[in-house]
């Protein structure tokens, strides 16, 4: 499989770029400037443009497709020739969609967290040897790529980006995923640039349900009165499953969980997460493994309660 990639130096388009190189596939890019760490990490696998710019030269019909970035422009001239030239040519989603279509997709959507949620799923996954397909927005401690693709992973957890998908396709980019799961976190009006109103911000995550598979199930935070009336107006998930954030306080940066029992104070420390129950007689520290303490139950403790 050859591919070329528009706008190479991306944070997330490199990293596809770098996922389908470590797959076996022919990978070329261009752009006008990158910066690192896009930088270093394509020149260690040899992906790095040997010239920064745009060169419709790049572009011909031994290439299998072509992967567009939001960073060029709807008149770069290599789109211009691939479009020309008849070539498929993907969004970033899209691509990422075609590599997941026969895979249990996982989304995990709202306006914040997203990064967070994917990220604690992807170090339980990692910490119990579980094998899955990824796409995250952000560099995470232990893992070598943003992006993990395979032929043989039953999985893939994919972050939900509501931003568009590519200069020449204006969808939001979780529009594009069609989920067997989705979780959605909370919704509070975002990208303004792209989204003038309140409403038609709203409407987007009204459709991304509707994007769903017959069949799928919607995990979703009902204290948010947003997030819940799309949830119970949603029609293609047949199994629905609500959250609700703990009882809790946050008393200068730090936050304690109120239990029938107790106080508790919330510590995160590697692979251990503390809980410190406060009595009136002093306290006492327990400690719980990754191994003992199930993915909602993290969801629960750290995502929600923003610790």
């Amino acid at each position: 499989m050859r591919l070329h990639f528009i706008a190479i130096g991306g944070s997330a388009m490199h990293n596809l770029a770098l996922a389908l190189h470590h797959k076996g596939y022919q990978v070329t890019g261009s752009d006008d400037t990158i910066f690192e760490p896009s930088k270093s990490r394509l020149d260690k696998y040899g992906l790095l443009p040997e010239q920064m710019g745009w060169n419709s030269e790049n572009i011909n019909t031994d290439l299998d497709a072509v992967i567009l970035g939001m960073h060029a422009k709807a008149d770069n001239p290599e789109l211009l020739k691939a479009q020309e030239l008849g070539l498929k040519i993907y969004s970033y989603p899209e691509y990422l969609y075609e590599q997941s279509k026969n895979k249990t997709r996982v989304v995990i959507g709202g306006s914040h967290g997203k990064t967070t949620i994917t990220s604690m799923i992807l170090h339980v996954m990692h910490y119990h040897d579980r094998e899955v397909d990824y796409m995250v927005g952000a560099q995470l401690e232990g893992f070598e790529t943003m992006v993990h693709l395979t032929d043989d992973n039953e999985f893939m957890i994919l972050e939900g980006d509501e931003y568009l998908s590519s200069p020449i396709d204006r969808r939001p980019k979780f529009h594009l995923y069609q989920p067997n799961i989705a979780l959605i976190s909370g919704i509070a009006w975002d990208h303004i640039n792209v989204f003038p109103t309140w409403e038609n911000y709203l409407s987007q995550f009204s459709e991304f349900v509707e994007c769903m598979r017959d069949g799928s199930i919607l995990v979703y935070n009902e204290d948010d009165e947003a997030v819940k009336t799309i949830a119970e107006a949603a029609t293609k998930p047949t199994r629905k499953h609500a959250y609700s954030i703990p009882a809790h306080s946050i008393i200068n940066g730090t936050t304690y969980l109120e239990t029938p029992e107790a106080i508790c104070l919330l510590r995160f420390l590697g692979n251990i997460i503390f809980l410190i129950l406060l009595v009136q007689n002093g306290y006492v520290s327990i400690w719980v493994s990754m191994k003992m303490i199930s993915m909602k139950q993290l969801l629960l403790l750290k995502v929600l309660l923003n610790v």
